[in-house]
C-alpha cells in the first residue's frame, strides 16, 4: 500500500513540476530576459537553461543538504537526466524528422559539451567531489555563456530567437490537462506580475523538488533498490519528460537542430550547475568533500561513451540527423536501462 501511494506522489510530482515549468516559469523567464534586453543566444544560455533545468537543480540541492548521506540522488539525477537528454531527446528529435543541423553553433555546444563530461569523468573518478572542483564547474559554465554570447562573431551563424520557439512548442501541449492547468492559473499570480509569477514558480518547484527527494529516498528502502539506481532512471526521466515533449513538438516543425542544441545547451547547464552550485553551497557550509558511489561512476562512463556516439553519428552523416541516427540513440538507452535493470 505504501509503495503505491509513493508512486502515486512521484507522479503527481512530475505532472506538477511539468505543469509549472511550461505554464509559468518558462513565461516568467522570457518577459524578464525582455526586460533586461538580452540576446535570444545570452537568454538561451542563461534563463531559459535554468527554466528547462530548474527542477534537476533543486533535486540536487536537496539531496546534498539532505542528512544521511543521500547526495547519490542528486548526481544521479543529473548524470541520468542528461543520458536521456541525449539519448532519446535527440534521438526522438532525429525519428520525428530529418534535419541538417547548423554546425556553427552546434560545434560550440558540443565542443563545451565534451569538456563538462570530461572534467565529470576525472572529478569523479577519486569517488568524491571538493571545493576546487565544484568553482571549476561553475567557472567553466561562465564561460560557456561568454562563449555563446560573442560566438556569432567567430563563426557568423543566423540567429534563433529561442524563447519564442520554446513559448510555441511548449504551448502547443499546454491543452494536455486543462483542469489542472485552471487550478494553477487560479492559485498563480497574474500573468502581468511576471517577477511574482517567476518567484511564486521557483517557491513550487523547489517544494516539489524536495517531495522528489523524499519519495526516492522511501521507495528505494521499501523496494530495497540502490537510491543511484531510482535516481539515474525514475527521477531523471520524470523531470526531463517535459523537455521530450517540447523538443518533439519543435521538430516537427522542422526545427530539429533547435531541438539538438536545447538537449545539449540543457546537459551542460544540468552538470556545471546543477551539480557545481549544490556541491559548491554544501561544501561551504559543511567543509569536506561530496562523496559520489560506484553506481555513479560507470553511469558517468556512460555519458561519456554517449558523448562520443553522438559526435561519431554527426561527423559520419555530415552533421545530419535522420531516423537512423534516432534509432542508434534511442536503442542505445534502452540498452542503458536494461544494464541498470539487470544489476538489480
Amino acid at each position: 500500500m505504501a509503495i503505491a501511494l509513493y508512486i502515486f506522489i512521484l507522479l503527481l510530482s512530475f505532472v506538477l513540476l511539468a505543469r509549472i515549468v511550461d505554464l509559468f516559469f518558462i513565461a516568467s523567464l522570457d518577459r524578464i530576459s525582455r526586460d533586461l534586453r538580452l540576446s535570444s543566444d545570452a537568454a538561451g544560455a542563461t534563463l531559459m537553461a535554468v527554466g528547462s533545468s530548474a527542477p534537476e537543480l533543486f533535486v540536487a540541492l536537496f539531496a546534498v543538504l539532505k542528512p544521511g548521506e543521500h547526495q547519490i540522488i542528486g548526481i544521479g539525477s543529473i548524470v541520468g537526466s542528461a543520458i536521456f537528454n541525449l539519448l532519446v531527446i535527440v534521438g526522438a528529435a532525429a525519428l520525428v524528422k530529418s534535419t541538417k543541423l547548423n554546425w556553427k553553433p552546434m560545434f560550440r555546444d558540443i565542443l563545451f559539451y565534451t569538456l563538462t563530461v570530461t572534467m565529470l569523468v576525472v572529478f569523479i573518478w577519486d569517488g568524491h567531489f571538493t571545493l576546487t572542483e565544484s568553482i571549476a564547474f561553475l567557472g567553466l559554465y561562465v564561460v560557456y555563456v561568454v562563449a555563446v554570447v560573442y560566438w556569432r562573431r567567430i563563426l557568423p551563424h543566423n540567429d534563433v530567437e529561442l524563447g519564442e520557439d520554446v513559448q510555441e512548442a511548449h504551448g502547443e501541449h499546454n491543452k494536455i490537462t486543462r483542469p489542472l492547468d485552471q487550478f494553477l492559473c487560479f492559485i498563480f499570480p497574474k500573468a502581468e506580475r511576471y517577477y511574482l509569477v517567476f518567484f511564486f514558480s521557483i517557491v513550487l518547484i523547489a517544494a516539489l523538488s524536495y517531495v522528489l527527494v523524499e519519495v526516492a529516498v522511501e521507495t528505494a528502502h521499501i523496494m530495497n533498490i540502490p537510491e543511484a539506481i531510482i535516481a539515474l532512471t525514475v527521477l531523471a526521466v520524470g523531470t526531463s519528460i517535459p523537455d521530450l515533449f517540447s523538443s518533439i513538438i519543435v521538430a516537427k516543425q522542422g526545427r530539429g537542430d533547435m531541438a539538438v542544441s536545447n538537449a545539449i545547451g540543457s546537459n551542460i547547464f544540468d552538470i556545471l550547475v546543477g551539480l557545481g552550485l549544490p556541491f559548491l553551497i554544501v561544501m561551504s557550509l559543511s567543509g569536506g568533500t561530496v562523496d559520489a558511489g560506484g553506481d555513479i561512476v560507470t553511469s558517468v562512463l556512460i555519458l561519456f561513451g554517449s558523448v562520443v556516439l553522438l559526435i561519431g553519428l554527426l561527423l559520419v552523416r555530415r552533421w545530419k540527423v535522420g531516423k537512423l541516427t534516432g534509432f542508434i540513440l534511442v536503442a542505445a538507452y534502452v540498452a542503458y536501462v536494461i544494464y541498470e535493470i539487470m544489476k538489480l
